[in-house]
């Protein structure tokens, strides 16, 4: 068989297996996947301005929150909050606790709440005097009254001020625990 015939048999099955592959060729996939992990961040809903009251039982007041927004993720159920603004009501105080931050994520079905950023916790006791907490992040876990934070924490009071990294807060028990480099400056009553 002469060279330039077989040269031409050749590209004829050479297109021929193209023209195979290409056929079997799903147009789907020239279409990029998705990173491995990352979710549909589709917001189903969101609220500008959001109001938000909460009563105990016996009628009193249990918090009372505003945000100017408020975004929920569908897929991750989390919702995230812009500019949050908390008071909380307990029973035994006559003063609220004042929360703010700059943002925060209320997880799925609310079991959890994360603020983010310039997160500052205020109150006054039964004598005016003020207690303030300032961090970077703290999360909370409103049904075991439990908040924690692994970033720096300072805590002014009226008798001093406290700095530490990392904290645990039992809430309902009264008890704080810092978790490492305690530094404290504290004036005698």
């Amino acid at each position: 068989m002469p060279r330039y015939l077989q040269i031409l048999l050749l590209s004829i099955a050479g297109l021929g297996l193209l023209a195979v592959g290409y056929w079997n060729i799903s147009p789907d996939s020239f279409n990029k996947p998705a990173a491995v992990g990352q979710q549909n961040q589709d917001i189903d809903y969101f609220v500008v301005g959001a109001t938000s009251r909460e009563f105990k039982a016996d009628g009193s007041q249990k918090y009372f929150m505003t945000a100017t927004r408020l975004d929920h993720v569908q897929a991750s159920d989390i919702t995230h909050v812009s500019v949050p603004h908390l008071k909380l009501f307990r029973s035994d105080e006559s003063q609220p606790w004042v929360v703010d931050a700059l943002k925060g994520e209320v997880g799925p079905g609310g079991k959890e709440v994360e603020l983010i950023d310039q997160v500052n916790i205020d109150h006054l006791d039964v004598k005016q005097r003020r207690t303030q907490l300032q961090t970077s992040r703290l999360t909370v876990i409103p049904d075991k009254d439990y908040a924690e934070t692994a970033q720096p924490v300072r805590i002014d009071a009226a008798n001093g001020v406290t700095t530490a990294t990392g904290m645990r807060a039992y809430l309902k028990e009264g008890r704080m625990q810092l978790l490492s480099n305690v530094r404290g400056q504290h004036e005698a009553p």
